[in-house]
């Protein structure tokens, strides 16, 4: 059925990051809905047979998107090309509730491409410093 209820959809325990999404797989894209709170977030990472568009829903989040840095909120979208590093920061202490949309659905795993990015604590440190 093409038709979801966000509160209706089952939660799929995340790969890579303690958190859980809601998910589903299309045939050439998947979305998924995620909930992060401060420390929950995956480590820097990059997609290397991903595009992925995230759309900022509620909250505010510091995003490293190769050598940018920006502080994204409530109706900001970004575009991650494949290949390219990025991370996250949740800010405020406050949840961050995002739509994050890739192609192509790969295996089905919304974190299924992830690759921690080889120098991942030098970009966590950009996210922490801003």
């Amino acid at each position: 059925m093409p038709f979801y209820r966000i509160s209706e959809m089952e939660d799929v325990k995340d790969i890579y990051a303690p958190t859980y999404h809601k998910q589903v797989n299309g045939e050439f894209m998947k979305v998924g809905i995620l909930t992060l709170h401060p420390g929950e977030e995956p480590d820097p990472h990059f997609h290397p047979n991903e595009e992925q568009f995230d759309l900022i829903m509620e909250g505010r989040v510091r995003m490293v998107l190769g050598e940018e840095t920006k502080v994204l909120e409530r109706g900001d979208l970004v575009h991650i090309p494949r290949g390219t590093i990025h991370g996250r920061q949740v800010l405020d202490g406050a949840p961050l509730v995002f739509l994050n949309c890739k192609s192509p659905v790969g295996s089905g795993a919304l974190s299924g491409d992830f690759n921690r990015a080889a120098d991942a604590e030098k970009i966590r440190g950009r996210l922490v410093k801003g």
